[in-house]
């Protein structure tokens, strides 16, 4: 329960920040976050695939 209390607060904290940050800059920061997100994920596709694990 402790946890779902801080994920919402720095979920509050983020979206406010977002709120008073010029458009651009959120829709760059967006980008960055989504293409890092698509190779996180293509890499541990390719590794699941290969047979190997990153632990």
């Amino acid at each position: 329960m402790l946890f779902l209390v801080a994920a919402l607060l720095l979920f509050g904290v983020v979206l406010g920040t977002v709120a008073h940050a010029p458009l651009d800059f959120t829709v760059v920061t967006a980008v960055v976050i989504a293409v890092w997100l698509g190779g996180f994920a293509l890499r541990e596709r390719l590794g699941r695939r290969r047979g190997t694990s990153a632990r």
